[in-house]
């Protein structure tokens, strides 16, 4: 009697893990020696340093709902994870703070010890809501600390796409230093969780697009309602393997923009004119298993910007099995190697 007990335990517990959904772990490793910066902040002096992630994602379908999530872990400790619950035409997606749709505004160039200073913007949002259906799609993305959201409505017809976002960052954080919350509480702010982060005011605008497609050619605009409205228009011609770009805005600014792609090379090239005048130039090469880079923004400025932001920026990549070896160095006298690989 003992032995048919155990058995029936054996199947039922054998059922209930083949009904758990699907799993799949990825992650990564790699060593680092040199000093790159980040937006407007600098690197520190050369030392090695390593990084370690593993993600462990899991998904479950068995039925009209399919829910997924996963577990990120690194040398910091994190763990939290991006969730999705979806049915039908309906997803609802929870990230804290990872949201794209809402982000910090890149106000700080501060090199100051805290949150965010490193010129760059940074997600904010919460969790998001879509629905997608007979070429119309729909998204709400909120923040649940500010309450601040964003409503995306997209159309798409034939060579016809229409869109439509309405943005409240009223109560959006500012990428500043803070040095503790009392400081922030004596300005009058409402203290943030992330340290560095307080309240201030973000965009609040309506913005509608248009982009029609006919023959080699590509028409695309868009406008806001801000009191001080912006707007931009540009035509792209396609010919064989080079695409032209003509665009301007608000500003007046004009720019022509050239990329060209043959084989194992892309080149692309562009111009402002009547505005900063600023010049872009990037390079491409891959053959077999080295890959080279090249990219030039005259825009960026020289003292101001750092690591994949500077003014120059030249990269380089090898890899050998599933070990990729990476070099990269920027005319702020800013260099870095890695070794890494990926399981």
């Amino acid at each position: 009697m003992k032995k048919v007990l155990l058995s029936t335990t054996a199947v039922v517990l054998t059922a209930g893990w083949a009904s758990a959904g699907d799993m799949s772990m990825s992650g990564s490793i790699s060593l680092t020696y040199g000093s790159f910066g980040t937006g407007s902040v600098a690197g520190a002096g050369d030392d090695f340093s390593s990084e370690a992630d593993l993600d462990i994602a899991a998904t479950s379908a068995g039925g009209n709902i399919t829910m997924s999530g996963t577990l990120e872990l690194d040398e910091s400790g994190s763990a939290a994870g991006p969730v999705s619950i979806s049915t039908g035409t309906f997803t609802l997606s929870y990230d804290k703070n990872d949201m794209g749709a809402l982000a910090v505004a890149p106000t700080a160039t501060s090199s100051a010890a805290g949150g965010g200073n490193d010129g760059e913007a940074d997600s904010y949002g919460d969790y998001a809501i879509s629905f997608s259906a007979g070429g119309v799609g729909v998204t709400y993305t909120k923040d649940q600390e500010s309450s601040d959201n964003v409503m995306a409505v997209t159309y798409a017809s034939g060579a016809l796409s229409l869109s439509m976002t309405a943005i409240d960052e009223t109560n959006g954080p500012t990428d500043t230093y803070v040095a503790s919350a009392a400081a922030v509480a004596s300005a009058g702010q409402a203290a943030v969780a992330e340290s560095g982060l307080t309240y201030g005011s973000g965009d609040n605008k309506t913005t509608i697009g248009a982009t029609y497609t006919t023959g080699p050619y590509t028409i695309a605009l868009s406008g806001d309602d801000q009191a001080t409205q912006n707007w931009d228009a540009s035509v792209a011609m396609v010919s064989g393997d080079t695409t032209v770009t003509v665009s301007a805005d608000e500003t007046e600014t004009m720019k022509v923009g050239i990329a060209y792609t043959s084989g194992a090379m892309s080149v692309s090239a562009s111009q402002e004119f009547n505005g900063d005048d600023e010049t872009e130039i990037s390079l491409t090469y891959t053959d077999g298993a080295l890959t080279f880079g090249a990219a030039y923004d005259s825009g960026q400025g020289v003292t101001t910007h750092y690591g994949d932001e500077a003014q120059l920026v030249i990269s380089a990549g090898y890899t050998d099995g599933d070990v990729s070896i990476a070099a990269k160095g920027t005319d702020q006298d800013e260099m870095e190697v890695s070794v890494s690989f990926a399981f």
